[in-house]
C-alpha cells in the first residue's frame, strides 16, 4: 500500500540525516527493503532535491538540501538564536537534565563550538572583508583552517572567491585543486589570506542560484505555463515571490514564465494541480513531467 511505502520513505530520510554507522545492508534491514529498492529510493530522493552523498560506507543526506532549508526556515532557529539559547542553557547550570537535553539537541543541528563567542564573530568580520577584497581584485585566497563537517577535517583551502552569498554568511569559490565550484561557510574559517596571484580559472566560475522553491544549482532551467485561478492562487499563497514572474490576468488565466534550478519543486506543484495548468515549455521540463507520470503509473 502507498501508506506503507510512504512510511518507509520517511523512515529512510530520518536514518540518512544522521547516518554515521549504517551501511547498505543495515539500512535495508532497518527500513525493511531490498538493496535494489534502497538504491531506487536514494535516486528518488535525489530527484526530489535531496543532496545524497556517501561518507565512507554510509549513505547520508546533506542538511543543506533544499527541503531542509525550507523546513528549517519555518521551524528552526537562526544561528544567532541558537547561540543565545545555548548561552542561556549554560547559565541554567550543570546537573539540570532538561538543559543538558536541550543543549544536545542544539548540537545536533548547530556547531555551537564554532559559532559561540566574540572571537569567532570578529574573525567572521575580518574574513568577510578579506573575501570582499579577493573578489574585487580577482585574486586567489587561502581559507585558513576551514572546518568541514562532511570530511571531518580542518585544513587550508586554496580557492578563487567570486561571490558572497546568504547575507555574507557563505562564499562561492572555485577550487583549482578539485576543479569544482564550492560554497564555503564563513563561520567555519579561522581566517582568510588574500594572495597576490590573480584568478586563473575564471572561465570555470559558476554562480549558485536559488529559485523560489528553495532549490539551488549552477544552472537555470526555463519553465513556461498557463495557470488557472486555483493553481495561481495556491502558487502565490505558498510562494509569494512567484508574483514577479506572473503576467497580468488574461481570461481568468495567468502566464508564469521563470527559471528554476531543479524541476522537482515546480514539478510537484504542477503534478498536484495538473488539470488547472497548461505547460507550454521548456522541452526539458515537459520531458521531466512525462518521466514522472510514467514512474507514478508504474508504482
Amino acid at each position: 500500500m502507498r501508506h506503507d511505502k510512504l512510511e518507509r520513505e520517511l523512515s529512510l530520510i530520518l536514518l540518512l540525516t544522521e547516518n554515521n554507522k549504517y551501511g547498505v545492508d543495515e539500512l535495508c534491514d532497518k527500513v525493511g527493503i531490498s538493496r535494489r529498492n534502497l538504491y531506487y529510493y536514494l535516486e528518488f530522493l535525489r530527484d526530489c532535491g535531496f543532496k545524497v552523498y556517501k561518507r565512507g560506507n554510509c549513505h547520508c543526506i546533506d542538511r543543506d538540501s533544499p527541503f531542509f532549508n525550507r523546513l528549517f526556515d519555518r521551524i528552526s532557529f537562526t544561528e544567532e538564536e541558537a547561540i543565545l539559547i545555548g548561552r542561556l542553557l549554560d547559565k541554567a547550570g550543570r546537573g539540570n537534565a532538561i538543559a543538558a537535553g536541550l543543549k544536545n539537541k542544539l548540537h545536533r543541528f548547530y556547531d555551537l563550538d564554532i559559532l559561540t563567542g566574540e572571537e569567532p564573530r570578529d574573525r567572521a568580520v575580518q574574513s568577510i572583508a578579506a573575501l570582499h577584497t579577493a573578489i574585487k581584485l580577482k585574486r586567489q585566497a587561502v581559507l585558513v583552517g576551514y572546518s568541514s563537517p562532511h570530511s571531518s577535517t580542518t585544513r587550508d583551502r586554496f580557492v578563487e572567491p567570486f561571490m558572497l552569498m546568504n547575507n555574507n554568511n557563505e562564499v562561492r569559490c572555485y577550487e583549482p585543486a578539485s576543479g569544482l565550484n564550492k560554497t564555503f561557510k564563513v563561520s567555519r574559517m579561522q581566517s582568510v589570506e588574500v594572495l597576490e596571484s590573480p584568478w586563473t580559472g575564471e572561465q570555470h566560475h559558476r554562480c549558485m542560484y536559488t529559485d523560489i522553491f528553495m532549490f539551488s544549482g549552477e544552472e537555470l532551467l526555463p519553465v513556461d505555463m498557463m495557470l488557472g485561478r486555483l493553481s495561481c492562487s495556491l502558487l502565490l499563497e505558498e510562494y509569494p515571490r512567484a508574483a514577479a514572474f506572473l503576467a497580468p490576468p488574461d481570461d481568468g488565466q495567468r502566464r508564469l514564465t521563470m527559471n528554476v534550478c531543479n524541476y522537482a519543486g515546480i514539478g510537484r506543484f504542477v503534478l498536484g494541480l495538473y488539470d488547472d495548468i497548461t505547460v507550454l515549455g521548456g522541452d526539458g521540463f515537459k520531458a521531466y513531467l512525462r518521466e514522472r507520470i510514467e514512474r507514478m503509473k508504474a508504482d
